[in-house]
């Protein structure tokens, strides 16, 4: 038991599950819109969410990054040169294109860590930005990249999707702010420090009752698609009814960060069954 509970602390703690999680969003991109996915393109993603996650998290400063404390985290740290060394193999065989969309969404990776403005550290400090580049960043990689990367012409039902991924980011991070509340520099102004818990949660439930239906501003919207963001529709708004500020340990880090490989699942699920 004590074997899994590190091995499950180490999972998370060295961002392989949230890397999962933003694997799993751009396979619902392939699946949603029945293109060609890329295998080259997809381990880029997961392999690069964990470096970045891991430097963020941990290297913010390049001394905490290269130098090291303890033996726990120089283990997080070889699993995110492991990373950075196989996202750069499986980015050699990507193009120009799909690379410039790369580092467009790498500069605000970096806007969000690295301090850019004289009077915050960063743009995480910078009153309310940073959910919001978060999800910004999280959407143009699962649902803008999948397409640049086939040089698809972006529809307007991919931005409808690219808005919808946004949402749902913005949704997922609700129970994230809510439990850091207690931790959180009062400048950082996130959502509950704004307008207290309760009152994020009624933010949340609005942001689920849009997520849902601007589906139906799409041209060409599936059976399968309804039924699953249906699905996802109910799923988070009892997230955000259940969400509260004193979480047991993963709830939100593990279960929470899990919905994408759920709705990937779903979306499996479904092509086997129609």
């Amino acid at each position: 038991m004590k074997f899994w509970q590190r091995f499950l602390e180490f999972y998370v703690n060295a961002s392989i599950h949230v890397a999962f999680g933003v694997l799993a969003l751009t396979q619902v991109t392939i699946l949603t819109f029945d293109i060609h996915g890329d295998e080259h393109l997809a381990w880029f993603i997961f392999f690069g969410t964990i470096a970045c996650y891991n430097f963020i998290k941990y290297g913010v400063e390049a001394k905490k990054y290269i130098i090291v404390a303890t033996p726990y985290q120089k283990n997080i740290q070889i699993v995110s040169y492991i990373a950075i060394v196989l996202g750069l193999y499986h980015g050699y065989f990507l193009s120009t294109y799909v690379w410039t969309g790369i580092l467009l969404l790498l500069f605000l990776t970096g806007l969000y860590a690295v301090p850019v403005l004289p009077r915050a550290k960063n743009l995480r400090n910078l009153g309310g930005l940073k959910i919001f580049i978060v999800a910004l960043v999280w959407a143009g990689t699962t649902v803008v990249l999948p397409f640049v990367n086939i040089n698809y012409t972006i529809t307007w039902d991919v931005w409808v999707e690219t808005f919808q991924r946004f949402l749902f980011v913005l949704i997922l991070l609700v129970p994230f702010e809510i439990r850091d509340l207690k931790f959180d520099d009062p400048a950082l102004k996130t959502l509950p420090q704004r307008f207290g818990v309760a009152n994020t949660k009624v933010i949340g439930a609005f942001m689920v009752i849009v997520f849902f239906f601007a589906t139906m501003l799409k041209d060409t919207v599936s059976t399968g698609e309804i039924c699953m963001k249906g699905v996802l529709f109910l799923g988070l708004g009892a997230l955000m009814y259940v969400t509260k500020r004193h979480q047991s340990k993963y709830f939100a880090s593990f279960w929470v960060e899990g919905i994408p490989i759920l709705w990937w699942g779903g979306l499996c699920l479904l092509d086997l069954v129609v």
